[in-house]
């Protein structure tokens, strides 16, 4: 009578059983967790008649459409899917968002200016004082320019006075390129006399302007 062979699994062969079970056990996990997933979300849109769905699939009917993906446990949007536009409603979302971006950048600008505005000053005085010294260096400005002016004139006068021998000839060279020369720069010095007069308001608009804006900032803080 013969006797029963004992069975011994060689341990490679345990090892593979091993790694195949938890490949199973991995995949199933994946497989319940999936449905999981799928039944908390929901799909909203308005189809093009108007009508609202709800469906746990993207509905055919609002292919193209705007549609939000909801949590159906919290009613929360998680997600939206922006639907395709016709030519005529993207130019204008376009031009909303160019808005937008024009209204931020306008405020960021005013964001900036304020906050210059007060590291510049630190109360009404100070503005006062900015104005008066303003003023003063642009004063002192008018008064040069009306000394080259004059001495422009002076000048002039004496290049009339040579010009008189010259009346029944030509004149030299050198002397009507200085004629020239004196007449241009006459010229510039009454132009550059005729901005610096009207720097006046404009130094006296810009710091009435900045008083305006400190004051508002600050609410009106104690004036000095």
């Amino acid at each position: 009578m013969s006797r029963p062979h004992s069975f011994m699994a060689h341990p490679m062969s345990i090892r593979r059983v091993a790694l195949r079970i938890s490949i199973l056990v991995s995949l199933a996990c994946c497989i319940a967790s999936a449905p999981a997933s799928a039944q908390n979300r929901m799909y909203k849109c308005v189809d093009a008649k108007g009508k609202t769905y709800y469906t746990q699939t993207p509905p055919a009917e609002c292919l193209g459409r705007d549609t939000q993906i909801i949590n159906s446990k919290s009613g929360s949007v998680v997600n939206k899917i922006e639907g395709q536009l016709t030519p005529e409603q993207q130019a204008q979302r376009d031009e909303e968002k160019k808005k937008k971006a024009e209204q931020e950048a306008l405020a960021r600008e005013e964001r900036r200016k304020n906050t210059a505005l007060l590291n510049t000053y630190s109360s009404e005085k100070d503005i006062n004082d900015a104005r008066a010294r303003a003023l003063k260096e642009n004063e002192a400005g008018i008064k040069e320019t009306e000394k080259r002016i004059a001495s422009a004139l002076k000048r002039q006068k004496e290049l009339d006075s040579e010009k008189e021998f010259y009346v029944k000839t030509t004149l030299p060279p050198k002397l009507a390129q200085d004629l020239r020369n004196n007449e241009v720069d006459m010229k510039n010095q009454q132009e550059l006399l005729d901005v610096q007069k009207k720097q006046v308001s404009t130094i006296n608009t810009k710091y009435d302007e900045d008083k305006r804006r400190f004051l508002e900032l600050t609410k009106g803080g104690p004036k000095r």
